[in-house]
């Protein structure tokens, strides 16, 4: 089995309206972080028990406000302590107003190939309501200077069911992104996290709540157009042109283990999960004691059955019976057998591969089935 590295970067310019991820705004701390970085990626060398490194992403926060040195730096230290794959992808997401060409240079001359670029919407007015740094022009020039200078697998991130956008606005966002030649597409509905200013501004309101009808109509465009450009949906939210799925996601979707590194970062061993402090001071103090301050979980045989359900169900590799029985148990297999015919109008069965995926209209309500098909 092949695992991943992910690296969390706690650092933005500014606050999206929706956003509930952890970061600072404050950059004081920056060159700390980076060193304690390096501490726990050498420290936990152990964790993922020698498994080949398929995949390490940079993701945040804001990965695209490092230096190149400090990229150079993380990677190295990686390079020294782990046993990477020779075809490893290596992901590195960034925003737009970041990407001049001095910086695409450095990302491309530090081994980085595969962009991940924070776009969200090429309108400009959805850009300002969600508090974006960039504007649509700058969005295109990073894509068309990234090209320029040989990235050649690129992600995009979109959001859809922005109080601003309407379905003409994202046909247009969704025709530019055609036009740019992308390889990948990575598209969400705009959720109401707690402790967000959309959140407050919803609850005061200031906005109307999100309109489930609107979702749909946007949700059913975007499937129509990545089925007809030969974009292929592996994962609810996800969109990749033949051969340029992402690694780092199937990995994540398909139970592979992962190592995180940083202030709030996951990590996942098969049997149990730990998450680290979310907060950049005691990361740091913890650290500097060679003590990361995390917490941990054991997953009991349920949970791993139920986590199995929710991730497969969402990709086009499905929940597979077989693999059930060897894994949990008859029990489980018995269990989930009987509990899914209730979801036939939904689910597609797969008798040569006894395995079950969501058709179109169940994978609107994903999250609505695993939930029934869990065990309690």
């Amino acid at each position: 089995m092949l695992a991943s590295i992910y690296i969390h970067i706690p650092f933005c310019k500014q606050k999206c309206i929706y956003c509930n991820f952890y970061f600072s705004t404050s950059m004081d701390s920056k060159d700390l972080i980076v060193e304690c970085l390096k501490k726990e990626i050498e420290s936990r060398a152990n964790y993922l028990h020698n498994k080949k490194i398929k995949s390490i992403y940079f993701g945040g926060g804001t990965p695209s406000i490092l230096e190149s040195k400090d990229i150079n730096s993380i990677l190295n230290y990686i390079y020294k302590h782990y046993n990477l794959d020779e075809n490893i992808e290596i992901t590195f997401e960034c925003n737009p107003d970041d990407l001049n060409f001095e910086k695409l240079i450095s990302l491309k001359k530090n081994g980085i190939n595969r962009l991940s670029i924070g776009l969200q919407s090429l309108n400009d007015k959805d850009l300002k309501f969600m508090n974006r740094n960039h504007s649509a022009s700058q969005s295109k020039q990073a894509i068309f200077d990234a090209k320029k200078i040989g990235f050649n697998n690129i992600s995009v991130d979109l959001i859809y069911g922005i109080p601003s956008q309407n379905l003409n606005s994202w046909k247009n966002t969704l025709l530019t992104i055609l036009k740019l030649e992308i390889q990948h597409i990575s598209a969400y509905a705009l959720t109401i996290e707690k402790n967000t200013q959309l959140y407050h501004l919803v609850k005061k309101k200031k906005i109307n709540e999100l309109n489930e009808k609107k979702f749909l109509r946007l949700y059913d465009e975007l499937i129509s157009f990545t089925k007809k450009n030969n974009f292929i949906q592996y994962e609810i939210s996800n969109f990749g042109k033949k051969d340029f799925f992402s690694n780092h996601n199937i990995g994540y979707w398909t139970g592979n283990h992962y190592l995180g590194i940083g202030p709030s970062s996951h990590s996942f061993n098969g049997n149990s999960r730990r998450w680290n402090v979310s907060s950049n001071k005691k990361y740091i103090d913890s650290l500097k004691k060679n003590n990361c301050n995390y917490k941990t979980e054991t997953l009991s045989i349920k949970e791993k059955y139920n986590e199995y359900v929710f991730t497969s169900l969402r990709t086009i590799w499905g929940v597979n019976i077989s693999y059930i029985e060897k894994k949990f148990g008859g029990k489980f297999k018995d269990y989930f057998y009987n509990e899914v015919q209730r979801w036939s109008n939904h689910i597609i069965m797969l008798n040569k591969k006894n395995t079950y995926i969501l058709n179109d209209e169940g994978k609107k309500i994903a999250d609505k089935i695993a939930a029934d098909l869990f065990a309690v």
